[in-house]
C-alpha cells in the first residue's frame, strides 16, 4: 500500500475501515502487514509497553487485546461506580472492558466504532463474558449515535489520529458529555513534519502516523471546541527507536525503503490528555 494520502475524507474512511476490518478478522494489529506473526503474547508486551497493568490485560475476553492503543487511558480516568462511559473507537472491546469493572452493574460503557468488522468481533468478546453493561455501536467520531449530555467519562485511544475532521470529532465529544464530564485522550501527534514519503503513505494514516496534527493544533481544537481545565497528563517522544518496539509504528517507517531515519530521530509523541466540560 503505497498510495499518495491527498484523498478526501470519504475515500480516507473507506481506507481505514478496510484496514481495521482486515485487523478485525484476523484478530491481528498492524504488525501483521509486514509479515511478522503477531499473536496475543506480542499484544500483551505492547499492552505492557504503553501502560496496562498485568491484571488489567489477563481479565479482558481473549481477542479483545489487539495491541492498537498508544497509551492507558482508563489508567487516568478516575472512573467511579454508576458513571456512563463512552469509547470512541473502541475496535475489538478493550478498553471497554476494563471500563465495564470500574462502573459496575449501575454503570454503562458504550463504544462506538465506524468499522463493522470491529463492532462485531466486539460483541462477540463481550458474549465470552458476563458484560451486561457494555453495548457497542457502529458509528463515526464526527457524528455519534448517542445523544446529548448523556456520558460522565469519554476515552479515546489513538483513535482521534485517523479522523479526518479531528474539530467535529471533539465537538461531538463536547455535546454528548454531561455537565462536568470528563475527556481522558490517549493519541499519536507530530513534533516535527514527517518525511514526504510517510505523508503520502496510505500504510503511514491507517499506522496512525500521516494522519497525525501538530500537538499544539492537536491540543487546540480540544480547546477550541468548548473543554476547559486541559491538562497534558502523559507525554511519550517516540523515537525510530521506540517505533522499532511499536507494532503500530513499524510497517509505515519501514515500507519507505528510500527513507533511512537515524535511531535517535523523533517524529512523533504518545500523549494523554484530560479536560472538562464546563459545570453550568
Amino acid at each position: 500500500m503505497n498510495e499518495e494520502i491527498g484523498k478526501k475524507d470519504s475515500e480516507l474512511k473507506v481506507l481505514v475501515r478496510k484496514g481495521y476490518g482486515d485487523m478485525a478478522r484476523k484478530g491481528t494489529s498492524c504488525c501483521e502487514s509486514r509479515g511478522a506473526c503477531c499473536g496475543s503474547a506480542e499484544h500483551m508486551d505492547t499492552g505492557r509497553r504503553i501502560g496496562y497493568a498485568e491484571e488489567d490485560l489477563k481479565a479482558v475476553p481473549p481477542g479483545s487485546n489487539l495491541g492498537l492503543g498508544s497509551g492507558n487511558p482508563i489508567a487516568m480516568a478516575s472512573i467511579n461506580k454508576g458513571e456512563t462511559v463512552l469509547d470512541l473507537g473502541s475496535g475489538a472491546g478493550f478498553d471497554c472492558f476494563l471500563a465495564s469493572r470500574k462502573v459496575g452493574p449501575a454503570g454503562k460503557v458504550i463504544g462506538v466504532d465506524m468499522t463493522p468488522e470491529m463492532v462485531e468481533r466486539a460483541r462477540e468478546n463481550a458474549a465470552k463474558g458476563t458484560y451486561g453493561n457494555v453495548e457497542f455501536r457502529l458509528g463515526e467520531l464526527e457524528c455519534l449515535p448517542v445523544e446529548d449530555n448523556f456520558v460522565d467519562v469519554i476515552l479515546s485511544n489513538c483513535v482521534i489520529n485517523l479522523v479526518p475532521d479531528k474539530r467535529k470529532a471533539f465537538e461531538e465529544a463536547f455535546r454528548v458529555l454531561k455537565s462536568g464530564g470528563r475527556l481522558i485522550v490517549s493519541d499519536i501527534v507530530l513534533i516535527k513534519d514527517l518525511p514526504s514519503h510517510l505523508m503520502q503513505s496510505a500504510e503511514s494514516y491507517i499506522g496512525c502516523l500521516s494522519g497525525a496534527v501538530r500537538k499544539e493544533m492537536y491540543l487546540d481544537l480540544i480547546r477550541s471546541s468548548g473543554f476547559e481545565n486541559l491538562e497534558v497528563i502523559g507525554d511519550s517522544v517516540l523515537s525510530q527507536d521506540s517505533l522499532n518496539e511499536d507494532p503500530m509504528g513499524q510497517a509505515p517507517v519501514q515500507r519507505a525503503s528510500c527513507y533511512q531515519p537515524k535511531a535517535s530521530e523523533a517524529f512523533a509523541s504518545s500523549i494523554i490528555v484530560h479536560a472538562r466540560k464546563q459545570v453550568l
